[in-house]
């Protein structure tokens, strides 16, 4: 199946299209999505598109996104809470908050355990009931279901969450509002409107006026949404069109929309080193507080520090730099030692480009 969207023929074709559809001045795609990152950079796909049309990377990575005084919540949890196993995805354990890592807080005494799944948190604590299990939960709205599931499904009374969910469509919306718009089209991740649907996205070509495109992880995919969104600037539209129609319905999953609901109330949100984001973040409803951490355990911290001096994460999560631009890259900041949160997980953009490269143009497009 896979082989079929990466099928050399196919993807030759529809670059010659791009190459005829892109107008003389400059373009500027942005996409949202840590995958769609690690799809063009895997495969070199920038080096095949005319030098006057740029694909830029925005804030689709979940761990990237999470502000440091949340993690500073989950350091605060580990060490400084009494018979807690604090449990995340692996991305999270070298995440800097404005001190210290989970990895740090391992290394200062604290039981940091990484798990595969909410589920493996769940087991834990039904397997140590003389300790509190704490499950850090992060990521966009393809994973927050699995969240609200286990929440609905009665975990043991020593088992809580630590929520830092967030929402995909609110950060598109502001970065269409700060300042001058700075590019021409949305590349939006499929996986989040498998759950969400198509719906949501249309706000940004009513209202906004901006072409949007639903994408999948294929090169073809990707390739295709720049045609369909080159084909909309040329002739002065402004459409969301589902370019993932085999996975992405125009409802998306109703079921996984109500579990979420059911569980969670939306509210705003800080993003790292964007700020507050309206209605951007999940927070578990009152009559399951017995399971909210900030709850249980009564989580204050102090004033959080999202940017590093020098770092250039903020501006990279909005697209504004790119990696290669920041003086830190590949040299203070790098994976085993990541000095910012771009460079901790494997869809983070400084992460992506340190593995893979940055692909040169070629000339005579």
């Amino acid at each position: 199946m896979f082989d079929a969207y990466r099928r050399k023929e196919l993807v030759d074709a529809v670059v010659k299209s791009i190459k005829k559809l892109v107008p003389n001045h400059e373009v500027r795609l942005l996409h949202v999505c840590g995958t769609h990152e690690q799809v063009i950079s895997r495969f070199g796909l920038r080096s095949l598109l005319p030098d006057n049309l740029e694909v830029i990377a925005g804030p689709g990575c979940p761990v990237c996104c999470v502000p440091a005084g949340e993690i500073d919540e989950a350091i605060k949890i580990a060490t400084e809470k009494k018979n807690v196993i604090l449990t995340t995805f692996g991305d999270m354990f070298k995440a800097p908050g404005s001190k210290f890592s989970l990895w740090d807080a391992r290394a200062m005494g604290g039981d940091v355990r990484i798990v595969y799944s909410i589920s493996d948190a769940v087991e834990l604590a039904r397997k140590n009931p003389d300790k509190e299990v704490v499950f850090f939960a992060i990521g966009f709205e393809t994973t927050a279901p699995t969240t609200a599931s286990a929440i609905l499904n009665e975990p043991p009374d020593n088992f809580s969450v630590l929520v830092s969910h967030r929402l995909i469509p609110p950060i598109m919306e502001l970065l269409l509002g700060v300042g001058e718009t700075y590019f021409d089209g949305f590349i939006c991740p499929g996986h989040v409107a498998t759950i969400i649907g198509v719906k949501p996205f249309r706000l940004f070509s009513d209202v906004y006026g901006m072409p949007t495109v639903i994408a999948g992880f294929e090169p073809l995919d990707i390739f295709v949404a720049i045609k369909i969104l080159l084909e909309q600037i040329r002739e002065g539209k402004a459409e969301t069109v589902n370019e993932y129609t085999r996975v992405v319905t125009e409802e998306g999953n109703v079921k996984a929309q109500k579990l979420m609901d059911e569980v969670f109330e939306i509210v705003d949100g800080r993003w790292r080193g964007i700020g507050r984001v309206p209605y951007s973040a999940l927070k578990i409803r009152k009559k399951f507080e017995e399971y909210d951490a900030r709850v249980k355990f009564d989580v204050r911290i102090g004033k959080a520090v999202d940017i590093r001096p020098e770092c250039c994460c903020h501006l990279i999560l909005t697209g504004k730099l790119k990696p290669t631009d920041c003086a830190f890259f590949k040299k203070v900041c790098t994976p085993e030692k990541p000095y910012g949160p771009c460079m901790v997980s494997s869809e983070g953009t400084c992460n992506i480009w340190y593995r893979y490269g940055e692909y040169p143009k070629t000339t005579n497009k």
